[in-house]
Order: C-alpha cells, then structure tokens, then sequence
C-alpha cells in the first residue's frame, strides 16, 4: 500500500520523528513522508509513533493508498526532495 503520512509535533521531537520516518519512507518536505509501506510495517510505524508522541500535544496524520499507480503527484514550486532519485 502507499502511506503519505504528515506531522506536527513539539519541537523537541521533531529531529527523532524525523530520523526515525526517513528509515520507513522517503522524505518530501519538513513534516511529510510518503512511500510503499506492507500491511505490517504500517503497523510498526504506527506503534513507534505512538510512543513518541503525545496524544495532547502533537498530531500525526496518514493517508493510505491501496496503489500509488492511482495517485497523481503535482509540486508548485520547488521539490524538496525529488522521488525519482530514491532507489
């Protein structure tokens, strides 16, 4: 499935949110990732980022996508980081 998933978090966790998604996806912009995730790493993310957030204070939003073919991607300005160079 295809995870876009976006943040906004204390300050003080944005760094180890950060680190931490860059392993799972590939990093778009500040505070979104996006990429093809299984079923079950979807459930690991989810559970590490309930750990490192709080309910209260910060948000995590994800949208999944059963085919990233049926997604269309449109940047208005400058790409931060292009997709096509990820391996």
């Amino acid at each position: 499935m295809y995870l876009i998933l976006v943040y906004d978090v204390e300050v003080r966790k944005v760094a180890k949110i950060h680190k931490f998604l860059k392993t799972k996806l590939n990093w778009v912009q500040n505070s979104v990732f996006e990429g093809e995730v299984s079923e079950s790493e979807l459930v690991k993310i989810k559970t590490r980022l309930k750990k490192m957030t709080n309910r209260k204070y910060d948000s995590v939003i994800m949208y999944t996508l059963f085919s990233h073919k049926y997604t269309k991607r449109t940047v208005i300005g400058m790409e931060r980081n292009r997709l096509e160079n990820v391996i």
